[in-house]
C-alpha cells in the first residue's frame, strides 16, 4: 500500500503534475480528465452508499468504490511502465462480478417495459448520477483509447459498470417502495 507523506508537491501551481510512472503532464491532458472522472465517479457513489441504500448495495458499492482505486491506478500508469511497475489494475473477473450482479438485480426487478427518468428514491437518484458520471468515464476513456493504450479491462469494466448503476438505482427503488419515474414519450 502506498504511503502518502505529504499531501502537496507544487507541482500542480503551474498547471502541471505526474503520472504514476513520473511523467510530468498537463492536468488537463485527457489521461488526467480521464481518471479524474473515475475520481468523480468514485465520490459520487460514496454520496449514494451515505444516502442510506438497502445494505446489500451498498455492501457491493464500497466493493466497486475499491476497484475504482484499481482502476485509477491502472489509467494513471502507463501501460509500458506496467512491465515494471507492479500496480492494481480493473481485470476481467472485475467485469465478470458486475454482470452477475446486474442479472441477479434485473431477475429482482423484472423486465424494464419503458425507459426510466433519473429519479425515485433519494438513493436511486444518487446512483442515476453516479451513472451519468460513469458514462462521462467511459466517454473520456474510449477516446482516450484511440491515442494511447489503457488497460485491457478499463473500458468494459465503466461499460458495465454504468449498466449496474442503472439497474441498482430501479433495486433501490424497489427496495424503497418507490416507483420508477416513467418517460412519458407523448407528453
Amino acid at each position: 500500500m502506498p504511503r502518502i507523506t505529504k499531501i502537496y508537491t507544487r507541482t500542480g501551481d503551474k498547471g502541471r503534475t505526474r503520472l504514476g510512472g513520473g511523467q510530468e503532464v498537463l492536468k488537463h491532458s485527457l489521461r488526467i480528465e480521464a481518471y479524474g472522472t473515475v475520481d468523480e465517479l468514485n465520490s459520487f457513489i460514496g454520496v449514494a452508499i451515505a444516502s442510506g441504500l438497502d445494505a446489500s448495495l451498498a455492501d457491493k458499492l464500497s466493493a466497486v468504490q475499491n476497484e475504482l482505486f484499481h482502476l485509477g491506478s491502472d489509467l494513471c500508469i502507463l501501460e509500458d511502465d506496467k512491465k515494471r511497475l507492479k500496480v492494481p489494475v480493473v481485470e476481467q473477473k472485475h467485469v465478470d462480478d458486475l454482470e452477475v450482479w446486474i442479472d441477479r438485480l434485473s431477475a429482482e426487478v423484472g423486465p424494464l417495459e419503458n425507459f426510466i427518468l433519473p429519479g425515485g428514491s433519494p438513493g436511486a437518484a444518487h446512483l442515476h448520477v453516479a451513472r451519468a458520471v460513469c458514462r462521462r468515464s467511459e466517454r473520456l476513456v474510449t477516446r482516450l483509447a484511440e491515442s494511447e493504450e489503457v488497460g485491457p479491462a478499463v473500458v468494459k469494466y465503466l461499460n458495465r459498470l454504468s449498466d449496474a448503476l442503472f439497474v441498482m438505482a430501479r433495486y433501490e427503488n424497489s427496495k424503497k417502495g418507490v416507483d420508477d419515474v416513467l418517460w412519458d414519450s407523448r407528453a
